[in-house]
């Protein structure tokens, strides 16, 4: 996608699916160990979804500021309500699937969730979907390819924003910040 975009790997309480690694997909770590960590202050956002823990790791994005790269969370929206409260900065993505009962479909085609489970998130998706209109922009994830296309577009439009460029630019031009 952009070399320069990392993907942040989260830390969570639920259990290791069939498959996932840990360091490579999440860190998994117990409750007693994620309390810590919150306790400490090591995470930049954490919340409770769906009955686990989840959070970012705030070395992970103090690490890549100063290495100048850009870092992409797949957070929900208590995270990035978190994360817009701290200042910040940000760009924040809503992606939406075409609608609800191909959520449903996506849900139970993974095979990793009980009938419960499902019927859990899918309540919780509705007060979560009502929070879109907080975000910057909203991806509807009905062709994954189109999806990717756009995040792109996004990360691409926003790396020429003015506020991030004006002081790049040369002094002859004799264009200042109005920040």
């Amino acid at each position: 996608m952009h070399p320069e975009l990392r993907e942040s790997i989260s830390y969570t309480t639920r259990p290791m699916r069939a498959g996932e690694r840990d360091g490579t997909d999440y860190h998994f770590v117990s409750r007693e160990q994620f309390d810590r960590m919150v306790a400490e202050g090591a995470f930049a956002e954490w919340a409770e979804v769906h009955g686990n823990r989840y959070g970012t790791a705030r070395s992970t994005l103090l690490r890549a500021r100063e290495e100048g790269s850009d870092v992409l969370l797949d957070i929900d929206v208590q995270g990035a309500e978190q994360l817009r409260a701290s200042g910040l900065e940000g760009v924040f993505i809503f992606v939406l699937p075409p609608g609800m009962a191909a959520l449903r479909q996506r849900l139970a085609g993974r095979n990793t969730d009980s009938p419960d489970v499902i019927e859990r998130r899918m309540k919780n998706a509705v007060a979560e979907i009502r929070e879109a209109v907080n975000f910057d922009y909203i991806v509807v994830n009905d062709d994954l390819a189109q999806a990717v296309a756009t995040v792109q577009a996004i990360v691409l439009a926003e790396k020429v924003r003015i506020n991030r460029v004006i002081d790049l630019l040369p002094a002859e031009f004799g264009l200042k910040s109005t920040t």
